[in-house]
């Protein structure tokens, strides 16, 4: 019972202090810019260390937490490397997004897409990140709801209804104004806390040791690693919270702030990865995130509950703002100043992606195959989007152009549905031989690698087709 009731008293502790802080530094009516840039009342650009914990706590979300203990209770210390290895792609999306301003002077991905691909590409690439923003919103609500009750229990659903609500408030209220002034005190709270973590379980590590892992687990580590350093080269192209706040700053302050960011987020999330060590050491079953807590007591159950909050929180609010551009501006490919009537848009696509977001929640009421395939058929991003890699980065080459962007999208996308498509039927579809590594990620790997190959030799054969096409046309032009 005073569980329960503390349980719920830090809920209400963290709306009442983010509820402050937006009252406090949000008016009551904010102009268009700040609804979709992040400015300030003055139209002034968000600083380089407002950029950095903005963007570093976006990417530190309640699903990614809870993943990097898990990765390190199963493969120990390279579980949490090859998670934080995930955070190399603000050092991909620094390199290409900060070329893409300086040297075409796009002002988003979409306006690069359609000057470069056309408008169907461009609405395409919409889609895909549309399935990830949808992701993002129950995969959020899912974990930090689990510390007021079971799934499906009432206070799941409340705890889950509650905070979604709360931050579709303050979205509507500021848009990215909003996202970007609560992140920066979410990432304080969060690294306070990590620092409480840290110092409760560090003593524990030290008396257990670091746990040893046997040569297959080590093996299996090192293939996802590799998994992770492959997805690094298109993973942050279909993340809308990560390239909306490229945009919003000059390009030398986004180059250096998605630096830093990745930096600090991925410490974080190796840092974190130490719970996961923890409950390997000691014997801990179940899910760290929640059976580490429990071996220390109701004050460390109430610590990661406030991170898991806090990085859903930050989470969720930056889908929101990115979801209010991709609804009211990047589908229709609108240019020039945000207006008024392109703000009150982005406020019902707020409202449409917080109820559509937490449908898959309702996946437990639909049977032991279909809830989890369709959790599952919302989770291949990752996979399904490595064409993405050479629409981005091979993009300098002048012949390449919509044709280049279907043959490197298109297989893509077919790969991954494909892997859901075995998880699904339990039965393999890609062969034996395109493993590649041991252990759960081996396929997942061979799928990335043959994929990104397969994904890359078309966006070139595009390119060398158009420029074959260009050379025809002019010598008929000629003669």
């Amino acid at each position: 019972m005073v569980e329960n009731t503390l349980t719920w008293a830090l809920l209400a502790g963290y709306g009442g202090l983010l509820f402050y802080l937006v009252r406090q530094t949000t008016p009551d009516k904010v102009t268009p810019p700040e609804f979709f840039e992040g400015q300030s009342s003055t139209g002034q650009a968000p600083g380089l260390w407002l950029l950095v914990a903005s963007a570093a706590i976006s990417w530190i979300f309640a699903k990614s937490i809870d993943n990097a203990a898990s990765l390190g209770q199963t493969f120990g210390v390279l579980g949490g490397i090859g998670y934080a290895i995930y955070y190399l792609s603000f050092v991909t999306a620094a390199i290409a997004l900060y070329f893409i301003r300086t040297r075409g002077g796009f002002r988003s991905i979409p306006e690069f897409l359609v000057s470069k691909y056309g408008r169907v590409c461009s609405r395409l690439f919409l889609l895909a990140i549309a399935i990830r923003l949808l992701n993002e919103v129950w995969s959020n609500t899912k974990v930090f709801s689990l510390y007021f009750g079971p799934e499906g229990s009432p206070g799941y659903w409340i705890a889950a209804a509650v905070v979604t609500a709360f931050t579709v408030y303050y979205t509507l209220l500021g848009g990215l104004r909003s996202s970007l002034l609560t992140d920066g005190a979410q990432m304080v709270l969060a690294s306070v806390l990590l620092v409480v973590i840290l110092a409760t379980v560090g003593p524990g590590l030290v008396r257990e040791g670091l746990p040893v892992v046997d040569a297959d687990t080590r093996s299996g580590a090192l293939t996802f690693c590799a998994l992770a350093f492959v997805q690094i080269f298109s993973y942050p192209f279909h993340d809308p919270v990560m390239t909306d706040r490229a945009f919003i700053t000059g390009p030398r302050t986004m180059f250096k702030g998605f630096i830093w960011a990745g930096l600090l987020s991925g410490g974080f999330i190796f840092l974190f990865s130490s719970v996961g060590l923890y409950a390997r050491a000691v014997g801990a079953e179940g899910s760290p995130s929640l059976s580490v807590p429990a071996l220390f007591g109701l004050p460390m159950l109430l610590v990661f509950n406030a991170i898991m909050l806090t990085s859903a929180g930050s989470t969720l609010d930056s889908t929101f703002s990115s979801t209010a551009k991709v609804g009211a501006r990047d589908w229709f490919h609108r240019k020039g100043a945000p207006t008024e009537g392109q703000a009150r848009l982005g406020r019902w696509w707020i409202i449409a992606i917080a109820l559509l977001g937490n449908v898959p929640l309702l996946s437990i009421y639909m049977g032991d195959r279909v809830g989890p395939a369709i959790i599952l058929a919302t989770t291949i991003s990752g996979t399904m989007v490595m064409g993405l890699a050479p629409i981005f980065l091979l993009a300098f080459l002048p012949r390449a152009g919509a044709l280049s962007f279907h043959l490197a999208f298109w297989p893509g996308m077919i790969f991954g549905v494909l892997r859901v498509a075995e998880n699904v039927m339990g039965a393999p579809i890609f062969p034996a031989w395109m493993s590649l590594g041991t252990g759960r990620y081996a396929v997942d790997l061979g799928v990335n690698i043959y994929g990104l190959l397969l994904c890359t030799a078309g966006y070139l054969l595009g390119a060398w087709l158009g420029s074959l096409g260009a050379k025809q046309t002019s010598e008929k032009e000629f003669s």
